[in-house]
This record gives C-alpha cells, sequence and structure tokens, in this order.
C-alpha cells in the first residue's frame, strides 16, 4: 500500500485538533476525516480505528519517556550500594531533566497522553511509571540494608501513595500548560520537597 506523507500528516494534524477539543471519547472519526479532506475509504488505508489513530499519537512518545525512565534506573542500580546514596539527587535530577525536554519537544502530543486519553488504554500511563518507580524503591532500600544501612520499616503501599503524589504533581505542568521555563523551576521544588520527605523516613542524607 502506498503511503502518502503529506496525506498522513493532515490526518494527524487534523486528529490533533479534534481530540484536543473533545477528547479521545468524544471525538468524531467522520469529523477528523473531513477536516483532513479526506473520504472515509481513503482514510482507512492509514489507520483502521480511531483508536488506532490515536495510538499513534500517543504510544510511542510514552513509550520514549519510559525508556528514558528505565535506563536511568538501570545506571542507577548498576552502581555500588556504597555509591546509590551519594548519586542519587544527581541521578534523578538528570532524569528528571531529559523527560521535561521530551515532554516540551512533544507537548501536543503528551497534552493527548495525559488529558485527552479517557476512553483508551492510555489513562494507565502515569500509573505504568509509577508502578516502576515504587520497585526502583524498594530495591534501593533493600539494597541499603544489605550494605548495612539501618532503614525504618516502610511498607510498599505507603511508597505507592507517596510516589502516586510525586507523579500526578509533576505532570501537573502539562495539565495546567505551563511554560517551559516555569515547570522546570517547580518541578525542581517538587523534587527536594519529596527528598527531604525520604531523607527523613529513610534517617539518612542524599
Amino acid at each position: 500500500m502506498s503511503i502518502d506523507k503529506n496525506t498522513k500528516k493532515r490526518i494527524e494534524e487534523s486528529a490533533i485538533k479534534e481530540f484536543m477539543e473533545k477528547g479521545f471519547a468524544k471525538a468524531s472519526l467522520r469529523q477528523i476525516v473531513k477536516n483532513a479532506g479526506l473520504t472515509t475509504g481513503a482514510f482507512y488505508k492509514y489507520y483502521p480505528t480511531k483508536d488506532a489513530l490515536f495510538a499513534s499519537l500517543v504510544e510511542p512518545y510514552a513509550n520514549k519517556l519510559y525508556s528514558i525512565y528505565d535506563v536511568t534506573i538501570e545506571d542507577f542500580q548498576s552502581l555500588p550500594a556504597s555509591q546509590q546514596q551519594k548519586n542519587m539527587i544527581e541521578a534523578s535530577s538528570g532524569g528528571i531533566t531529559e523527560m521535561l525536554e521530551y515532554i516540551y519537544e512533544h507537548y501536543d502530543n503528551f497534552k493527548l497522553l495525559l488529558c485527552k486519553a479517557d476512553g483508551t488504554p492510555f489513562t494507565s500511563f502515569i500509573h505504568n511509571l509509577v508502578e516502576r518507580e515504587v520497585k526502583s524503591t524498594v530495591k534501593f532500600i533493600d539494597d541499603m540494608r544489605a550494605s548495612g544501612v539501618e532503614i525504618p520499616e516502610i511498607d510498599v503501599e505507603f511508597v505507592h501513595m507517596i510516589t502516586s503524589g510525586m507523579f500526578l504533581s509533576v505532570f501537573e505542568i502539562v495539565a495546567h500548560d505551563m511554560q517551559k521555563d516555569i515547570a522546570i523551576k517547580r518541578v525542581q521544588k517538587i523534587k527536594e520537597f519529596y527528598t527531604g520527605g525520604w531523607e527523613r523516613m529513610l534517617g539518612f542524607s542524599f
């Protein structure tokens, strides 16, 4: 099948406009096709469903953000336990900075992902990040204990609650359309806030 890049671009631009205005669930495929200047038959040469069209606009970007996070964690966990404590702030700052840069490079796609995805599987995006963070936090605590550091008992559900609050706070930058420079400053404050809380609960400084 021959794919015309200009036609595909018109479809995507029309879809972004419609999804932004109405969200996925209420968006009209017929309107998307009409605004793109196509017939329904021509549209189906590019995407089989409205779901597939929406996925094409958000899934690659969600996966890239997962990848940025995963690589950051893998690099951090490759350090000896004695170095993890010292490198926690540097590692988390680097990962957050890279994630923010990527979000603002593809802002419309993340606006769709975070604010317009009701009715799609992508509503689990933040939850998936939270699960990754909970898993890495528990491993960090276990590694510290194994290296001889005394850490008070912290249950996993509590870690999940804290982590959910952190990610929901961070992604407010998209929900409220914050300018990039303001978002960077506010996310830095969020990081400092949670770092202080973790230091108090764990009983040591990063």
